[in-house]
């Protein structure tokens, strides 16, 4: 029933479901085969008409550098596991990390008694067996290639010092590199059982300038699925330093209606909006600006949003879905045209749609409509020819604070970055809104075609006309 193991995963075929704990035992990873099996048995041993449990086993390892001299090294190693039940038409969802013969049992049992409590709900079920995944893809999402405390020591040092070495950092809040393991593991009552592995890793740089008696600190950051995927620690140290130094002498921006451009760094933000205003349960809800606009234009003509949960080594692949069903690359939105909800069995069920396979699970929670590796599909212009015929207007680098009204799309946001002046990026603005309404920003549009692939929720440059600008 097993395919052959490599790259972190294990394919499984869905099957009839024979004695569940003689099966997952045939196609489970062995640490954890008699968990999911025993948290499945506990569930019918209870009362549960079906079940399903996810299992995420984590393990991590941190160090964090200031001026040169390691301040923390971290091991951390966490075990979480979910149950959801179904007692005819009502269901419950509970996590532990007790994991033990007895906690298991309570725990399936308590999950059984709230079940028989609550409200009915004729959209929530387990999949079907006809849209169960019966194959699972093969995609590179680990990398078996795990570095050691000391090269992460290194890594880390290497980022700090290179920031340190920029003529006008006074200070350093410090250098860290991380490296992570996540094992995720799904089963169901009726056959599906599957596994896959993925890994990340990171490296910072967070450091201090002063001007007239004034503080300014920034950042830079590479994260990836692999190591050789990494910008080098010194790149991250020198972009960290020159962040901070740009800051310096930040003045409050013009008031007025001006074009803002959002830099690749946050543009990501703009982009999860629209992820969350096409989530299925806010549709189904009725909480959406665009709840009344499948197949209309929604964004300017020509841009493409695209959810991928295959992407090789993406942040946010998953092999299948939070209810084991199976995962596609799939336009979301499509030349501004919106062509599909993010869909998980209850939504698409309450909507009278097909389940589309995006149901995120996370251990403490039960499935839900979610994106995996979300973006807008990058531009044909750079980021100066994006900007160059602006006369007035505000480059974004920086987001604070939040109100967005996902049921008008009324947007406030606080932000910091920099005054584009005759096309070209001046001083460093601070304590800034941007507002707007989603609605019309989404249909106004442009982009550059500086996109960094290795974020989950990725976006080119982004500008947007005609938004408010203020000093807050």
């Amino acid at each position: 029933m097993a395919a052959p193991c490599k790259d972190g995963y294990s394919v499984f075929a869905a099957v009839e479901t024979p004695p569940l704990t003689a099966y997952l035992k045939s196609v489970m990873s062995t640490v954890d085969e008699h968990l999911i099996s025993e948290l499945l048995d506990a569930a019918r041993s209870a009362g549960a008409d079906g079940a399903d449990a996810g299992v995420a086993r984590s393990e991590g390892t941190s160090v964090s550098v200031r001026l040169g001299k390691v301040e923390s090294s971290e091991r951390s190693e966490e075990v979480e596991a979910a149950l959801r039940v179904f007692v005819g038409q009502r269901n419950a969802s509970v996590s532990t990390s007790q994991l033990d013969s007895e906690s298991i049992r309570t725990l399936a049992a308590r999950a059984v008694a709230m079940a028989r409590v609550a409200p009915e709900d004729p959209y929530v079920r387990l999949a079907s067996a006809d849209e169960i995944a019966t194959e699972i893809p093969q995609v590179e999402i680990y990398d078996p290639d795990v570095p050691s405390v000391e090269h992460l020591t290194e890594s880390a040092t290497a980022a700090e010092a290179a920031a340190l070495a920029v003529e006008g950092i006074t200070n350093s809040d410090g250098g860290s590199a991380s490296h992570g393991v996540t094992h995720v593991m799904i089963a169901t009552t009726n056959g599906f059982a599957a596994d896959y592995r993925r890994s990340s890793q990171g490296v910072s740089a967070v450091v201090i300038a002063e001007k007239d008696g004034a503080m300014e600190r920034d950042y830079d950051y590479t994260a990836a699925v692999f190591g050789e995927d990494l910008d080098p620690p010194e790149e991250v140290g020198a972009s960290a330093a020159a962040r901070t130094l740009s800051r310096l002498g930040p003045r409050k921006p013009q008031t007025g209606q001006f074009p803002v451009v959002y830099h690749q760094r946050v543009a990501g933000s703009l982009v999860g909006t629209l992820a969350g205003a096409i989530n299925g349960a806010s549709i189904a809800r009725g909480t959406s600006f665009l709840k009344d606009s499948m197949g209309e234009q929604v964004t300017s003509p020509g841009l493409t949003f695209i959810d991928d949960p295959l992407r090789a080594r993406g942040m946010a692949t998953r092999l299948f879905d939070g209810e084991g069903l199976p995962v596609s690359r799939r336009a979301m939105v499509e030349d501004g045209v919106l062509k599909s909800w993010f869909l998980d069995i209850a939504s698409a069920t309450k909507l009278g749609l097909t389940p589309t396979g995006q149901a995120a699970r996370g251990m403490g929670s039960a499935p839900a409509p979610g994106s995996s590796n979300f973006y807008l599909e990058n531009g044909d212009v750079t980021f100066d020819e994006l900007i160059a015929d602006i006369e007035d207007g505000l480059l974004v680098t920086e987001m604070m604070g939040s109100s967005v009204d996902m049921i008008t799309g009324d947007y406030s946001r606080g932000a910091g970055g920099f005054w584009i002046s005759n096309g070209k990026v001046t001083y460093p603005v601070a304590e800034a809104t941007i507002a707007g309404n989603l609605k019309d920003m989404f249909m106004a549009i442009g982009r550059a075609d500086d996109i960094d692939m290795r974020r989950s929720t990725a976006s080119p440059s982004l500008r947007v006309e005609g938004m408010m600008v203020a000093g807050a």
